[in-house]
């Protein structure tokens, strides 16, 4: 899309969360889920078939390398130095045959390009070198959009005394959205971390974190999560 149709469609976009927000907060929506005592980063996906060119599952380059990364590379450093738990997630497919008899696909390589994410080709599937994880850290490999949908991640969270989730990755639409519903029907005070969030799409960035902040969790900036983890910091501080 061309810069011009880029604003016309952020406009109507705005007119449209004007609209719904009325109807919104009349009926009840958009209450405050709030930060937790105990919080993890849940990175969804941030794997160079998403992060880098060339792949079916490229997002948008501009806001990946200008937003998204940065904005991971200040989370995480607020994260380690708190010595807060990380978990990397990323997806990719053994049997991606999609004739095989039997495949960890599953139905859904029916719909989209997951079998050209190959188990085989770790590069593809391995999170993006400005943000690997360090020691200490997980990646966790899951087959569906949402991060909990049949994996552990529910577990080592509870297994951590976790009860926030500062939620960023791609897509927003999908993986990043199934992520944040399940979390805070899993009971976790879900956050969707703004600038470090995307997608492939024009506009659906926007109006997902619209609709995921009327509904299922609520959406900070990058800079308002920094603040709430140093806080967290300033406070164990204070009881010592």
């Amino acid at each position: 899309m061309s810069e011009m149709d880029t604003k016309e469609l952020d406009r109507l976009l705005q007119e449209a969360f004007d609209t719904a927000s009325k109807l919104y907060k009349e009926r009840g929506f958009q209450r405050r889920v709030g930060f937790g005592k105990r919080p993890a980063l849940v990175s969804v996906d941030l794997a160079n078939a998403w992060t880098r060119p060339g792949n079916p599952f490229t997002c948008d380059q501009e806001k990946m390398d200008n937003e998204i990364i940065p904005g991971m590379q200040k989370l995480l450093k607020a994260f380690r130095a708190a010595r807060l738990p990380v978990v990397h997630v990323t997806t990719a497919y053994e049997i991606t045959d999609r004739n095989a008899d039997f495949t960890d696909m599953g139905l859904w390589h029916n719909k989209i390009p997951v079998d050209v994410v190959d188990i085989k080709d770790t590069d593809l599937w391995a999170i993006d070198s400005r943000i690997e994880p360090i020691e200490g850290e997980y990646t966790l490999l899951k087959k569906r959009a949402s991060s909990f949908h049949g994996t552990e991640l529910a577990g080592i969270l509870r297994a951590n005394n976790v009860d926030t989730i500062l939620v960023t990755g791609v897509t927003a639409c999908a993986c990043v959205r199934q992520t944040i519903c399940d979390g805070i029907a899993d009971g976790f005070r879900t956050i969707a971390v703004k600038e470090a969030i995307g997608d492939r799409v024009p506009g659906a960035v926007a109006w997902n974190l619209f609709d995921i902040d009327a509904k299922f969790g609520d959406v900070h900036t990058v800079d308002e999560c920094v603040s709430y983890i140093d806080g967290l910091g300033a406070q164990k501080v204070a009881a010592e």
